[in-house]
């Protein structure tokens, strides 16, 4: 059974449709990159996954379970980690107050318990505090751990964003454009950081990416959309060459090359 199941799915908004019935699936500790030219539904089909968008039509499942429609707040708890194209950080707080913030939406110790600081609150930020120390050594933040992320780089505050994805111990790790605003290098290693957090937290990547060197490069399967429409799901090598995708790209005298 797939990990992740998107059955098709329908956003319309008025009388647009942005998503077009589109299904496909993720394995387990698969990498599966999600493309498509500006305008094609990915943000829409994304948000659909994470819980922003209830969908017109169709379902998700996750894990076996129907999640279509659940609140934000409860995707956390099942599972999903995400980041965003715009950064969602608090700026103001230090590294490390982001990462654990992360580990809060999935307490289960409740409101109660951590206000009289009882101790299942106790252990549970414990514990929180160990996988922080880990998650700020594994991206590279110990340096900066206690710094305001306002004062870090671009760059630097995306690695933050996914450590405090990744403290609730997510299955699925949603990733939307974690390249964009990267330079070249930072790029590269970026390839080597998602392989490297599929092996160590044995979880599947979902991630929609202008980027289509690292989508091509990190992926085990690749999702094309166009027009709100799935054109290819297969291996990056069959979607590379598939005649639907190389039009939707190049269709229209190359202004879409660049753009997924």
């Amino acid at each position: 059974m797939a990990l992740l199941e998107v059955e098709e799915v329908f956003v319309r908004f008025g009388g647009v449709t942005a998503v077009a019935g589109v299904s496909f699936a993720v394995d387990d500790r698969q990498i599966c990159g999600l493309i498509g030219p500006n305008g094609a539904g990915k943000t829409t089909l994304f948000n659909v996954i994470s819980g922003i968008y209830r969908p017109t039509e169709g379902r998700v499942r996750f894990a076996g379970q129907v999640v279509t429609g659940q609140p934000r707040h409860r995707m956390a708890p099942l599972g999903l980690g995400r980041t965003f194209q715009n950064l969602a950080l608090f700026r103001s707080m230090t590294v490390r107050e982001n990462v654990l913030a992360g580990a809060h939406s999935a307490g289960h110790a409740g409101f109660l318990a951590n206000a009289l600081r009882l101790p299942a609150a106790r252990r549970e930020d414990a514990a929180a505090a160990g996988r922080a120390a880990q998650l700020l050594a594994m991206l590279e933040l110990e340096a900066v751990a206690d710094v305001p992320v306002a004062d870090l780089s671009f760059g630097t505050q995306k690695r933050v964003e996914m450590a405090r994805a990744l403290i609730c111990g997510p299955k699925l790790l949603l990733l939307d454009e974690p390249a964009g605003g990267l330079n070249h290098g930072e790029v590269d290693g970026l390839a080597e950081l998602l392989r490297d957090i599929r092996a160590r937290f044995d979880l599947a990547i979902l991630l929609v990416e202008h980027h289509m060197n690292l989508v091509m490069r990190v992926s085990d399967k690749v999702v094309a959309l166009d027009f709100g429409r799935k054109i290819a799901d297969g291996t990056p090598e069959e979607v590379r060459s598939d005649p639907e995708v190389i039009r939707a790209y190049l269709g229209d005298g190359g202004s879409h090359a660049h753009a997924a």
